[in-house]
């Protein structure tokens, strides 16, 4: 197989519809490669691939999509993958026509079904032939369709009235006007060849016969014999066959009953032209009307018309489809059933005129001839409710032999409509194409309230008359609450010049006015509260209680009430006395606050049986700050633990603060036979410390020695027992344990490991002993002079050689040169002195 054809066959299978049956390896036709195949030629040839990867990115199909016309034919999805390498498949760029065409050379599709598919991907209508070669393609919205506007095409009546009425239906995706394949069919359907009948006998017989329409129009009944059926309709049928069982059943009529249906719809093939958005020839389901044809071809076009839809058939009149009937009334009369080679033909469109406002329907619709300003109002679905019915204005276009001068092309009309009260013009004014008809709305200016706000029940906007006082407005408003401050109400009157003055009056405690005020239109009232007047008052509370913080200060507030509302006091609070910060009368003299001790005693702890008997009350003024103290060094009690090889291991309660890790070991009846001290790990959890070095047989045989240290709550001290090895660890050869050797220096742990590794720094070889303590070499200048020496328990680890610290050998013996020959100077120098 060629290169080429392979090209085309592996793009066919990803392009075939998706609805197909799974076609397994073993039924491929020869010129299908197998999957192995596939695998190989995307494993091996990369330039088929790459040209493969174009095809599927061209395709704007998504991925899912790709992967389910692979599976469908056979193909693992996995291959997309590979194909793609990576690559994002789905782009909106359309097909080629070379793909379309090696679709079409496979028999996939024929050429009217290669028109459709091409239709479909490019324009992505909903098409008959679509479903008649068994695939179903999504409909794109108005922004996605090649002459489509979404803002003039759209779904939702844009204010302005911009939007054309009508043009949307067709920019949806949906069936609504695919017949069904399968029928039902009315009685009134004309049979022809291509459709499919079932015949049901029942009673004396029992028979069902699938019957075809041959070519030559009739069908045959086994016994009965060919019946002609072109051109007849499903009634008719049924009285023809009546008469024709009648011959060979007997029963027929009585005993035998018969039904006769359409079980498979022939197509029959139109033509859409003129303003369409697709024209050509469609292949639709002989139950489809003139809708079902104009929606396969995408609808019109902003220039098509949607009232003047003519349908042509031969040696015949045209009949002509008024879409709007359909759409304002649901009169779908003028939808006629199409035949075979029938013409759907869609006109530029006649006289548009944009209405706006005060519609329901703000939109742009097409005149008829001798259409009135009343049918269009009607047709944009009547006034609104907030519609100003006094008058219309209508903005014209000038006629060309009318203009005067430049500027003159377009007037505004102003139609008055004296019946506005009852909902309808009183005049037939003509429309004519251009114009703009605007329905001015009602003003948001409210007449005859007044509102009142503040300090009343029912506060907001009330409605007045000439009568109406300050008296009638509080008394609609539900009346004054308790805390209203009568002293002043203030009312904001509007001025003619539409500027504000201010008017004040005082209440009685009845909720009336000293003096009657009458209101006037647009009065604004303001009821203020003595509420509003007043700084919010607290106590402040800190120190040992549950739930310190300012609380609202309440007249009559005492210390124990505060502190039940904080909750009681805590475990560490003193029950001698409290102090309380309060404001000082005066502060002549710069004093900020007076501060005092008030007693408390065992009454205070709420949940002691003396809360019950309280000993006095302390009163709280406002703002007072009051602190009640802890006890003097209180805590609660810390413990330690103690486990491993001691005489008696468990949790220990510290009873001072100045207890040691000697002490707490001495309380546990200090350590057993086995134990092994030098081993000792003492852990502190505190600031997330850890294991700390200590060294617990100094520790034992001194008290006052520095690792004796201070126990503190959460620390854990743990003996272990005796431990005989010597672990080695790091850049070493051979990483072992090895039997402490008493005396052993650090280089004979090294060696018996195999010794170190090319990379290992010996120099920076450490021990960590098994208290936790870590030892390293010291020098002296140059010479080392102490080692560390590994104990029973401990690690040695040898590290590696850090890369980066590299050390110029050559420099460092011209600088050691450099000093001896110094000191051999000198040395000479003293000498001679000597």
């Amino acid at each position: 197989m060629s290169r080429s054809r392979v090209l085309l066959v592996l793009a066919a299978s990803i392009m075939a519809g998706a609805d197909v049956e799974p076609v397994h390896a073993q039924s491929l036709p020869a010129n299908i490669p197998t999957p192995a195949q596939a695998q190989d030629l995307v494993q091996n040839r990369p330039e088929l691939v790459a040209q493969l990867r174009q095809r599927i990115q061209a395709s704007g199909l998504s991925a899912d999509q790709l992967r389910a016309r692979l599976r469908a034919a056979g193909y693992p999805e996995s291959l997309l993958e590979q194909v793609m390498g990576g690559a994002t498949p789905g782009a909106s760029s359309p097909p080629s026509d070379s793909l379309i065409n090696a679709v079409r050379a496979l028999g996939i599709v024929d050429s009217t079904d290669a028109a459709a598919l091409r239709r479909i991907l490019l324009g992505g209508t909903r098409t008959g032939a679509a479903v008649a070669a068994g695939t179903v393609a999504p409909i794109p919205s108005s922004s996605e369709r090649p002459n489509g506007d979404a803002a003039r095409l759209g779904t939702s009546y844009a204010p302005d009235g911009t939007t054309l009425f009508g043009y949307a239906l067709f920019s949806q995706p949906t069936t609504v006007f695919d017949a069904n394949a399968g029928g039902p069919v009315d009685a009134s359907y004309k049979l022809g060849a291509g459709d499919q009948l079932v015949l049901i006998l029942s009673g004396d017989v029992e028979a069902a016969y699938t019957l075809d329409v041959t070519r030559e129009g009739f069908i045959v009944i086994p016994v009965v014999g060919t019946v002609p059926v072109a051109n007849l309709t499903l009634g008719d049928l049924d009285v023809l066959l009546r008469s024709r069982l009648q011959r060979v059943y007997s029963g027929i009529g009585s005993s035998t009953r018969f039904s006769v249906s359409v079980a498979r719809l022939r197509s029959n093939q139109v033509f859409v032209v003129g303003d369409v958005q697709q024209p050509g020839s469609y292949r639709i389901s002989s139950a489809g009307t003139a809708l079902t044809a104009l929606y396969a071809a995408g609808g019109p076009s902003e220039r098509g018309s949607l009232r003047q839809v003519e349908i042509r058939r031969r040696g015949k009149p045209s009949q002509r489809f008024d879409v709007y009937e359909y759409l304002l009334r649901g009169d779908a009369s003028g939808d006629v059933r199409l035949e075979n080679g029938d013409v759907l033909f869609v006109p530029t469109h006649g006289a548009r005129v944009r209405v706006s406002g005060g519609v329901l329907r703000p939109a742009t619709y097409e005149l008829r001839a001798n259409e009135s300003l009343d049918d269009l109002v009607a047709t944009a679905g009547g006034f609104t409710d907030d519609a100003s019915r006094r008058r219309i204005r209508i903005q014209r276009i000038v006629p060309p032999t009318q203009r005067t001068a430049e500027g003159s092309d377009r007037i505004v009309l102003d139609v008055s409509l004296p019946d506005a009260a009852k909902g309808a013009s009183a005049v037939r004014i003509p429309i004519e194409a251009g114009d703009v008809v605007e329905v001015p709305r009602v003003s948001n200016r409210v007449r005859g309230r007044i509102t009142i706000t503040g300090n009343v029940w029912q506060p907001g906007s009330q409605g007045i008359d000439k009568a109406s006082t300050l008296n009638d407005a509080i008394r609609q408003a539900g009346g004054l609450k308790s805390d209203t401050y009568l002293g002043r109400v203030i009312i904001s009157r509007l001025r003619a010049d539409s500027t504000r003055e201010q008017i004040r009056a005082t209440l009685r405690t009845d909720g009336t006015t000293t003096t009657p005020m009458s209101l006037q239109e647009d009065d604004e009232i303001s009821v203020f509260s003595l509420t509003e007047f007043r700084a919010p008052r607290y106590v402040a509370l800190s120190g040992a209680v549950r739930n310190p913080g300012q609380y609202p200060y309440r007249d009559g507030m005492t210390m124990r009430d505060l502190l039940l509302q904080a909750g009681g006091l805590l475990p560490s609070a003193s029950l001698k006395d409290a102090e309380i910060a309060r404001l000082p009368e005066t502060r002549l003299q710069g004093q900020l606050a007076i501060t005092f001790r008030v007693p408390l005693d065992s009454s205070y702890v709420l949940d002691s049986p003396a809360a019950a008997t309280p000993n006095g009350e302390t009163r709280l003024a406002p703002y007072d700050n009051v602190l009640v103290l802890r006890q003097p060094d209180w805590q609660m009690q810390s413990t330690v633990t103690l486990t491993g090889e001691v005489q008696f291991p468990g949790r220990y309660a510290l009873t001072s603060k100045t207890e040691r890790l000697s002490d707490v070991i001495a309380r546990a009846g200090g350590l057993t036979a086995s134990a092994y001290s030098a081993g000792v790990a003492f852990f502190r959890g505190e600031n997330a410390v850890g294991r700390v070095g200590v060294d617990l047989p100094s520790v034992l045989q001194n008290p006052k020695d520095r690792d004796n240290l201070l126990l503190i709550d959460g620390d854990s001290v743990h003996v272990p027992r005796y431990n005989a090895l010597v672990l080695i660890s790091g850049a070493v050869n051979s990483a072992v344990a090895l039997p402490y050797e008493p005396g052993a220096p650090l280089s004979s742990y090294i060696r018996a490991a195999g010794g170190t590794t090319r990379n290992a720094d010996v120099k920076r070889a450490y021990v960590v002993q098994a208290n936790g303590k870590v030892e390293t070499n010291h020098r002296y200048f140059v010479v080392i002079a102490t080692h560390p020496k590994p104990r029973p328990g401990s690690r040695i680890i040898v590290p590696s050689r850090d890369p980066s610290d590299k050390r110029d050998v050559m420099q460092f013996l011209g600088t050691m040169t450099q000093v001896i020959g110094s000191l051999v100077t000198l040395a000479v120098v003293l000498s001679r002195t000597n």
